[in-house]
């Protein structure tokens, strides 16, 4: 009994589709919290599912947007505390 994948069965793209959906989640979430480690986490996911080419080109392009808007809110907020955490 095998318990593979047919060889026609396409995952791949359909893997790229989820990265794309993720990246725009953790970007989004990234804004709220964590930002420090969710913006580079959707940075990294929509660069991969863009680069696998993904059925959701826009969708990752938001995603990687969203990642570095994490990060530049980041920044932003740490220059205006002068820490490297920032609370309301």
């Amino acid at each position: 009994m095998e318990l593979t994948a047919t060889p026609t069965r396409r995952t791949g793209k359909r893997d790229t589709d989820g990265m794309a959906v993720a990246s725009f989640v953790l970007g989004l979430l990234g804004l709220l919290v964590l930002n420090l480690f969710l913006g580079p986490i959707a940075i990294v996911l929509a660069s991969v599912a863009l680069w696998r080419g993904t059925k959701r080109p826009g969708r990752a392009i938001l995603g990687l947007t969203l990642g570095v808007a994490d990060l530049i809110v980041l920044v932003t907020l740490m220059q205006a505390d002068n820490t490297v955490s920032w609370s309301f």
